[in-house]
């Protein structure tokens, strides 16, 4: 007697609920289960031959081989798509509540403690740190040399970062 399609048809569907197990379980999905077994259909139906419990093992070894190509492909994939983010493209994490709040209050501070500067270091701090001009238009607009430029402004970072650095109890506008 000569076997055809319809003995190996037999045969996985009388094998698909266990091969349907034993993919989910090493897939961990049985959606994925699913989509190896239509492929181990196509391959198995066509082209076995033999006794029907040799068709059982060689189902169930189509199954593992499908199964263990999917595991290697999204690994690969995983792990290119891990390549290829460097770590500094990655988004940053999101602040916390509190951490936006004890932002907000330094940058406070900062401004309360530029507006306390002498005006002459405030106003070359903030020409040349927020509005970008070079040293011999803030030289020129406060009528000062380039080195007393340098001077004014290395002196109100200092001071700034050197307030910032206390205590928030320690400092009062005055």
């Amino acid at each position: 007697m000569k076997e055809g399609p319809d003995l190996r048809f037999s045969t996985y569907l009388s094998q698909r609920p266990g091969l349907i197990e034993y993919a989910a379980r090493m897939l961990g999905s049985r959606e994925a289960a699913e989509d190896i077994l239509q492929e181990a259909y196509l391959r198995f139906v066509p082209k076995a031959s033999g006794s029907p419990l040799r068709h059982k093992s060689y189902l169930f070894r189509i199954v593992h081989n499908l199964a263990v190509d999917m595991l290697r492909r999204k690994k690969l994939e995983r792990r290119s798509r891990m390549e290829d983010t460097p770590p500094w493209a990655a988004p940053p994490p999101m602040p916390t509540p509190e951490e936006t709040v004890l932002f907000c209050e330094s940058v406070r501070r900062a401004m309360d403690i530029i507006a306390d500067l002498p005006k002459s270091q405030r106003v070359a701090l903030e020409m040349h740190r927020f509005g970008g001009y070079p040293p011999e238009q803030i030289a020129a607009h406060l009528g000062v040399s380039v080195p007393t430029v340098y001077r004014l402004v290395q002196t109100a970072v200092a001071t700034l970062t050197l307030r910032l650095r206390q205590d928030p109890a320690d400092h009062r506008p005055s």
